[in-house]
């Protein structure tokens, strides 16, 4: 236990200044495509948060966690929201926060268990502590998966725009953002209707958000 203590909070202190070079899903989604037989794909190129566009950072606000800039790592009321829609059999929502998503993306493999969700947790309180909301971001706009293979906003936007991150506009970044529940099916660009109104949607939100202050 002390190993694991003392392992785990040197990462997060180190990760806190040192950008993440890859995540277990990326390792995992390269074996799965060798033992299929199938090329790895694999494109991530880590940019500071200062070469990524804002609208970008409000767009993921906007469509994954509202409460970002507020809450301390957990927002226990869309928690809870997520559980009332489950269980009256909607479709299936986790709730998890940014921050969540970022200690999952980076510490932990994918997957459903108590166990994994316990260490979710514990890697969230100590992202939150050691790093802060502005490294979260950074950290999570550069790890999270934004397309088959595509990791980051800089590859991401190079893949469906042809552009680099400082520059998307706010419906290139909602169309980015509008595909991360499922970003190796949908498409940010040449987008079904489907994905077309969640970028409305999130544009919505997009415009009442003021600027971002971490």
């Amino acid at each position: 236990m002390l190993w694991f203590f003392g392992i785990s909070i040197f990462l997060v202190i180190l990760f806190k200044w040192v950008p993440v070079p890859f995540t277990p899903l990326m390792l995992t989604r390269v074996v799965q495509s060798k033992m299929d037989g199938k090329d790895a794909i694999f494109s991530h190129d880590w940019e500071s948060l200062e070469n990524i566009s804002p609208n970008l950072q409000k767009a993921v606000i906007a469509s994954e966690d509202g409460n970002f800039l507020k809450h301390k790592g957990f927002d226990f009321d869309a928690m809870k929201k997520a559980f009332e829609n489950n269980n009256k059999g909607r479709r299936l929502k986790g709730g998890s926060t940014i921050s969540q998503q970022t200690a999952k993306n980076v510490f932990l493999w994918h997957g459903r268990s108590y166990i994994r969700k316990g260490l979710e947790a514990y890697f969230t309180v100590l992202i939150e502590l050691f790093w802060g909301k502005e490294r979260i971001m950074e950290v999570y706009l550069n790890s999270i998966e934004m397309g088959n293979g595509v990791y980051g906003a800089q590859a991401a936007t190079q893949h469906w725009y042809q552009k680099n991150a400082n520059s998307l506009s706010p419906r290139e970044a909602a169309g980015i953002a509008a595909i991360l529940p499922n970003p190796r099916k949908f498409k940010a660009s040449n987008s079904s209707s489907y994905i077309n109104k969640r970028k409305g949607k999130i544009m919505r939100v997009m415009r009442q958000t003021g600027n971002i202050e971490y």
